[in-house]
């Protein structure tokens, strides 16, 4: 039985890996960078160690230091989180050849479901629909062009070691693929040493729809319902919720069981995520399976009433999981926003620094999974995710406004952040009536509209300043007033 967890991360999911831990009766080692020697998860683990500078390849990615700490603190097995090594085989293969219980997948169904090409022959082998596109790995550019052109454009351009919207571009034409091969090959490289592209076909007003799924080392799989994750940036997500206003008991349940059987077609165990596009026309198409915990697991949380990453440890445990399929029952809406730090003006570029003072919403139905505090510094080493608002409400119309509540509750200073957006669109009518699309910005012309609220947003508190100096002034006239009255009978007063 595992009885001491290393996080292998940082931040709010290592903070949320360790509450679970301690629920359990679990010790906890945190690593941690220079930069975050004063970092939350640091105070919250029973142990913790330092593990290089604060660039993530001398530290949070650097696999021989963190498996030296997991070995001399005696940890016996490592949680991932995501990000930084989750998806690594390299790393989930070290584990294993040192008797490290990872907690995730094995090395070689990580390394089958990150391979772009490979996964995807599994998926057509064990009839799972996917995006048509080029059937192997495109040799150059000529051939890319070759495949563009019979299946139609636009297309998009992907690196087969890409992930978390990088390594993708679109394409409409000859011109723009040749350009985009040129740059996806370069961040492949930069990020992974090597390059591998593949060619499919880009859906226009798609959705995007995952599945969260469980498999344990005894073949029992379930889906624990769909993730609505269309509101994107860059291929990047920043609000999910579920259920999907697109899915149905009867969607839900097909495209469930097509989910169970690609967690069976590579031998996945643990938790991870199928991801679907949904076209306009309601067809289903797999495009990957995310090998880790996702960013937005509360959300399924809150609405299956389990603990993820209780599950995940009872997994790497060698324990069944306790319920079927037909036992899971989705109770109420949940939506989250990811917090980051940014400036939605200058496209979304990182906003970096120290956090003087911080409110942290809370309530019932609000949960804030953060590693903020006051007089904390959101660092330009990494992510821009500062933190993770989850609302649940027996509604959608519940959980939307009780998100847009907390929303206007949450006080973050120094840094620029998503929170101004984000009430933006989940005041539109288009969020309201479920018209989301991957292009949902961009199409309903949310930066435009923030720029409105933001304008008037400042005349309503212009209007309000001046309201207040009035009522201020004649407050400061009364008391003068009566400062004189009593002036005037100030001996009296005294006797």
């Amino acid at each position: 039985m595992i009885e001491k967890v290393l996080i292998a991360n940082r931040g709010e999911i290592a903070l949320r890996v360790i509450r679970t831990c301690k629920a359990l009766g679990i010790k906890t080692v945190a690593v941690y960078s220079d930069e975050d020697y004063n970092s939350m998860h640091v105070k919250q683990a029973s142990e913790a160690y330092h593990i290089g500078e604060a660039a993530p390849a001398k530290s949070y990615l650097n696999q021989e230091k963190i498996l030296e700490v997991i070995l001399s603190a005696g940890a016996d097995a490592v949680h991932p989180g995501y990000g930084f090594l989750s998806e690594n085989d390299d790393f989930a293969r070290l584990c294993e050849k040192n008797k490290i219980n990872f907690i995730g997948p094995s090395a070689d169904s990580m390394n089958l479901c990150g391979d772009k090409m490979r996964c995807k022959a599994a998926m057509l082998k064990a009839k799972v629909p996917t995006v048509p596109g080029s059937p192997d790995l495109v040799k150059d550019v000529e051939e890319a062009v070759s495949i563009a052109n019979d299946i139609g454009y636009p297309v998009l351009l992907k690196s087969v070691y890409g992930g978390g919207g990088r390594g993708i571009r679109l394409a409409n034409n000859d011109k723009e693929l040749r350009e985009g091969f040129v740059s996806v090959t370069g961040e492949s490289i930069a990020a992974v040493g090597k390059s591998a592209i593949l060619v499919e076909k880009f859906l226009e007003k798609t959705r995007h729809i995952e599945y969260q799924m469980a498999r344990d080392k005894h073949g029992n799989t379930v889906h624990i319902f769909e993730r609505e994750c269309s509101i994107q940036r860059r291929n990047q997500k920043l609000i999910e919720q579920t259920p999907s206003p697109a899915v149905d008991e009867e969607i839900r349940e097909r495209i469930g069981e097509i989910v169970c059987n690609a967690a069976k077609a590579v031998d996945y165990t643990n938790l991870g995520t199928a991801e679907f596009l949904r076209a306009d026309n309601g067809d289903f198409y797999f495009i990957e399976i995310n090998a880790r915990l996702q960013v937005e697991h509360p959300i399924t949380e809150y609405v299956s009433g389990l603990d993820l990453v209780k599950l995940q440890l009872d997994i790497a445990n060698g324990e069944e999981i306790p319920f079927k399929q037909s036992d899971l029952k989705m109770n109420g809406y949940a939506i989250e926003c990811r917090i980051n730090a940014e400036d939605t003006f200058l496209d979304f570029a990182p906003s970096t620094g120290p956090v003087p003072n911080v409110t942290i919403p809370a309530g019932p139905g609000v949960r804030c999974d953060t590693y903020l505090y006051p007089g904390c510094t959101v660092s330009p080493f990494y992510d821009s995710l500062m933190a993770k608002l989850v609302t649940w409400g027996q509604t959608f119309e519940e959980s939307r406004t009780r998100m847009l509540a907390a929303l206007n509750d949450f006080y973050i200073q120094g840094v620029e952040t998503s929170i101004p957006l984000y009430k933006t669109i989940l005041s539109s009518e288009e969020y309201k009536n479920g018209q989301l699309s991957t292009d949902f910005l961009k199409r309903f012309d949310m930066i435009d509209r923030l720029t409105e609220d933001l304008k008037n947003e400042k005349i309503d508190k212009s209007e309000a300043a001046i309201a207040a100096a009035i009522i201020h002034s004649e407050y400061l006239k009364s008391r003068i007033q009566n400062d004189a009255s009593a002036s005037s009978n100030w001996k009296y007063k005294l006797d």
